[in-house]
C-alpha cells in the first residue's frame, strides 16, 4: 500500500481532531443561545428601537459563551469524576479520553475570548450594566461546573440557567438596543428562562443517581425524582402560561399567542416526564425539549415583532 502524502496525512489527523472539538462544543445546544437573543430583539423592536448590528454582536457573544460553558463543563465534570462510565447523556470529549484537560482548558481561553470581544460592541452601547452582566456571564460559564464552589454542585445550577438565558438573556438583549427596560422585556423572560430551566430539569432527572454518586448535588438530586418530575411539567407551565398573560395584560396582540403551537408538545412531554421515564430513555426527552424550546422562543419573537 502506498504511503500517504503529507496533506492526506493531514486531513486525516485532523478530521478526528475536528469530531473532538465538535463533540465537545456540542452544537446542537446553541439553540439555547439563540432564543433569548431572538426574543430580546423582537421587544426592541417591538419598542422601535431594534439595532441588527448589536443584535448580531448580541447572538455572536451568547453562541460564544454557551461553546465556552460546554467546553467548561466537559473538562470540570471529568477532573471532579462526575463524568464515568455510568454515563447515560451524550459522551463527552475528556470521558473518552479524545482531548486531554488541558486542550480543552485551552479551548476554553479562546472562547472565552471570542464572548469578550465580541461583547465590546455591547458594552460600548450599553455602558455599565451590560459590562456588569457581560462579566457575570464570563464568569458563569466557568463556575458552573468549575472553581471552588461551583453552582451546579450545589443545586444553583437552576437558578443561575433561569437568570443568564432569562433575565440577562432577553432583558440584556433589549437593553443593549433600546436603551431602557419595558415590561415586555421583563415578561418575556420568564418563558425563555423556563423552558431553558427545563431542559436542564431533564438533564439532571436523567443523572439524577449518578450525579449523586459522584456527590454532584444538582437540584433534581436535592428534590428528589418525584418532585423533581413535577418541576419540570411547572416549568413547562409557567412558559405556556406566560402568552396568554401577556395578552391579558394588554402587553401585546393575539399574535404572542403563536408560541401556544407547540402546547400539545409540551403535553406529550410533560406526560412522559410525570409518567416515569427514566435513565437513557429521557435522552429523546431532552431534545425535544430543547427543539421546544427554540421552537417556543422563535414564535415569541415573531408574534411580539408583528
Amino acid at each position: 500500500m502506498a504511503a500517504l502524502s503529507a496533506p492526506a496525512r493531514a486531513r486525516a489527523r485532523t478530521g478526528p481532531a475536528l469530531r473532538a472539538w465538535l463533540l465537545a462544543a456540542r452544537p446542537r445546544t446553541l439553540p439555547a443561545a439563540l432564543a433569548p437573543v431572538a426574543v430580546g430583539t423582537a421587544t426592541a423592536h417591538a419598542s422601535g428601537a431594534a439595532r441588527p448590528s448589536l443584535a448580531l454582536a448580541a447572538l455572536a457573544t451568547a453562541l460564544a459563551l454557551q461553546v465556552a460553558a460546554n467546553l467548561a463543563n466537559d473538562v470540570f465534570d471529568f477532573e471532579r469524576g462526575a463524568d464515568t462510565s455510568e454515563r447515560l447523556g451524550p459522551p463527552r470529549a475528556a470521558q473518552l479520553g479524545l482531548l486531554a484537560p488541558a486542550a480543552l482548558r485551552r479551548g476554553l481561553a479562546a472562547a472565552l475570548a471570542l464572548a469578550a470581544a465580541t461583547g465590546l460592541a455591547l458594552v460600548a452601547a450599553g455602558g455599565v450594566p451590560i459590562l456588569a452582566a457581560g462579566a457575570l456571564s464570563l464568569l458563569a460559564a466557568c463556575a458552573y461546573t468549575g472553581g471552588p464552589w461551583p453552582l451546579a454542585y450545589h443545586g444553583l445550577g437552576d437558578a443561575a440557567v433561569f437568570l443568564f438565558f432569562g433575565g440577562v438573556g432577553v432583558v440584556g438583549t433589549h437593553y443593549v438596543q433600546a436603551g431602557d427596560v419595558s415590561a415586555l422585556a421583563l415578561v418575556a423572560a420568564l418563558p425563555v428562562g423556563a423552558l431553558c430551566t427545563a431542559i436542564l430539569a431533564v438533564n439532571n432527572l436523567r443523572d439524577l443517581e449518578t450525579d449523586a454518586r459522584a456527590g454532584k448535588r444538582t437540584l433534581a438530586v436535592r428534590l428528589g425524582e418525584r418532585p423533581t418530575r413535577v418541576y419540570y411539567a411547572a416549568l413547562l407551565a409557567l412558559a405556556f402560561a406566560t402568552p396568554p398573560a401577556c395578552v391579558g395584560g394588554a402587553l401585546g396582540g393575539s399574535a404572542l399567542l403563536l408560541p401556544l403551537a407547540g402546547l400539545p408538545e409540551a403535553a406529550a412531554l410533560a406526560r412522559r416526564v410525570l409518567g416515569g421515564e427514566r435513565g437513557a430513555a429521557l435522552n429523546a426527552v431532552l431534545a425535544r425539549s430543547a427543539r421546544l424550546a427554540a421552537g417556543f422562543a422563535l414564535l415569541f419573537a415573531l408574534g411580539i415583532a408583528a
